[in-house]
């Protein structure tokens, strides 16, 4: 063992010069801090809790790239979250940054991001709130001792929540900002105490760094891995059942948010999980209830009054309430640094118009062209003034994080489904029998008999019609599902209800996909949905 003492770094290369350095501080230390400071509170289970503040998510209207020789030609800058900034303007706030905080105490964890050792990079963080530092220990890959000696970071990550900048006068919109320069590789967040701004400002490195220098895919999914040792990977966003449908008993977690797809492994990029606890229940979720304890750290939660018991259920912060905690903290953790290639991939949605089927095979144009939509529905109730069911698409299940033309994830995709025989299903935890408001939910235990009946290979063996409006593979049966609902035009009582339906998501499938189009092949542009007119 290399018992060499860890001592504070030098920080004189940042020009950063501050009152008081804390380095490589224990969640005790930190959560002490934070208490003494007046940043939280300690719940009854041992979490810290916090607000966040004025910003309870991220900023994706604030968030920036360096344009300059490494980005201009490779960023997507026709996407509205690619906002460009020249180098001036974040050399002149990362110099008011550092003014700022000179005065300041200030957290320094040396921490990395990515399991496989081929991929991993190394960060350095530099935070003015102590929780803010938690949050990164909770995150990010924890390094051994030895592996703190002569620690070479990488990445910089510089959060100084309390700094406002000047709005446009400093070259951005407002008070907040979160700036990424790929050249000098350092990321500087300043005017939101968010925590999710951290994690995100290192997917979005990833997201550019991975694909564009390494050929590497990277991914906004869950994975896990069978006892046979087979992978599978599960996309979705918020609402459509990702989290629940990854973490089972039988299978071992790889990661529940962000990974890699090299040339045969798959790998987390992270060391944590951050996930949603509005409405959390231990029957449910019982592996993120039972993690929420000491050393996690709770946002933007309200307790039952008089205790410090956690109301689950009370948004009246924001329903965006999330826990961060390291991911050792819940149980069936696949043991590996990263898994094998995954046999089966799955694209979750909750298709609140009621005309998906609840589970298709997609071949390799069909998985390209869901995969750049990345379509889920908002139903009635959920926001404000949304009365029916609202489509939403976001590219590659994570366009605020992509730096690339999403058209490039999807290139990748087609690649590795050709390479490695992958398989691709859309399974609909939505609707069924009609839209929301007059159809009905999919059943769980369906939904999780299908992807059951998936990764034991049983759909390989059953007879597909094809749907003529989206063109997916329709299976006629699979085990512990009633065949009835197999077919979503089959489920409504008014075919002719169902057509003008199915017909109007098409529309919007195919009204979506023309802002990318030209930054895709004839494959993928082939495989959209049939608008047809007689119905």
């Amino acid at each position: 063992m290399n018992n060499t003492p860890i001592t504070t770094p030098d920080l004189s290369y940042l020009h950063l010069d501050s009152q008081k350095v804390h380095y490589q501080l224990s969640p005790a230390e930190l959560t002490e801090i934070s208490l003494h400071q007046g940043f939280g509170l300690l719940a009854n289970n041992g979490a810290l809790t916090f607000d966040t503040g004025e910003f309870t998510g991220r900023a994706p209207d604030d968030k920036f790239i360096v344009r300059d020789a490494l980005t201009k030609d490779a960023v997507d800058w026709e996407s509205k979250f690619n906002l460009p900034i020249e180098p001036a303007v974040f050399n002149a706030l990362y110099n008011k940054v550092l003014t700022y905080l000179a005065s300041r105490e200030v957290y320094i964890r040396d921490a990395a991001a990515c399991t496989h050792p081929d991929f991993k990079i190394n960060i350095r963080v530099v935070n003015e709130l102590p929780h803010q530092n938690m949050f990164a220990y909770n995150m990010f890959i924890r390094p051994t001792t030895e592996e703190l000696v002569g620690f070479m970071p990488d990445w910089h990550i510089i959060a100084a929540p309390g700094f406002m900048a000047d709005g446009p006068n400093d070259g951005v919109r407002q008070h907040n900002f979160s700036l990424v320069d790929f050249t000098r590789r350092i990321i500087l967040i300043g005017g939101t105490a968010y925590t999710g701004e951290i994690k995100k400002g290192i997917f979005t490195v990833l997201n550019f760094v991975l694909p564009h220098q390494r050929q590497v895919l990277s991914m906004h999914c869950s994975a896990n891995v069978g006892k046979g040792g087979d992978t599978a990977i599960f996309f979705g966003l918020s609402g459509t059942g990702k989290t629940t449908l990854s973490a089972v008993p039988e299978r071992q977690l790889i990661g529940d948010d962000e990974h890699g797809w090299s040339g045969d492994a798959v790998f987390n990029f992270e060391g944590g999980c951050y996930a949603k606890t509005i409405g959390l229940k231990k029957e449910f979720e019982p592996q993120i209830f039972n993690a929420i304890r000491f050393g996690a750290l709770v946002e933007n939660i309200r307790f039952f009054p008089g205790t410090r018991d956690i109301d689950y259920d009370n948004n009246a912060v924001t329903q965006n309430t999330r826990v961060s905690y390291p991911i050792d903290f819940i149980e069936n953790i696949y043991p590996q640094p990263y898994g094998p290639s995954p046999k089966n991939i799955f694209f979750l949605t909750a298709d609140a118009f009621g005309v998906l089927p609840p589970i298709a095979r997609l071949n390799a144009g069909q998985a390209m062209y869901h995969f750049i939509s990345g379509y889920t529905a908002k139903v009635a109730g959920t926001e404000a003034g949304v009365k029916e069911p609202t489509a939403t698409f976001s590219a590659c299940f994570g366009a605020p994080f992509l730096p690339l033309h999403p058209g490039v994830y999807a290139k990748m995709l087609g690649e590795k489904m050709s390479s490695t025989g992958v398989q691709i299903w859309l399974i609909n935890t939505g609707w069924t029998g009609g839209a929301y408001g007059t159809g009905h939910r999919m059943k769980l235990a369906y939904t999780r008999a299908m992807i059951s009946a998936v990764l034991k290979g049983q759909m390989n063996k059953v007879e597909y019609i094809q749907d003529e409006v989206f063109g997916l593979f329709i299976p006629l049966n699979c085990v512990g599902v009633d065949a009835k609902v197999l077919n979503p035009k089959d489920t409504w009582r008014d075919e002719r209800a169902y057509m003008k339906q199915a017909n109007h998501l098409a529309y919007l499938f195919n009204k979506n996909f023309e802002k990318y189009a030209s930054g895709t092949n004839d494959e993928i542009r082939k495989a959209a949905p049939n608008v047809l007119t007689a119905v």
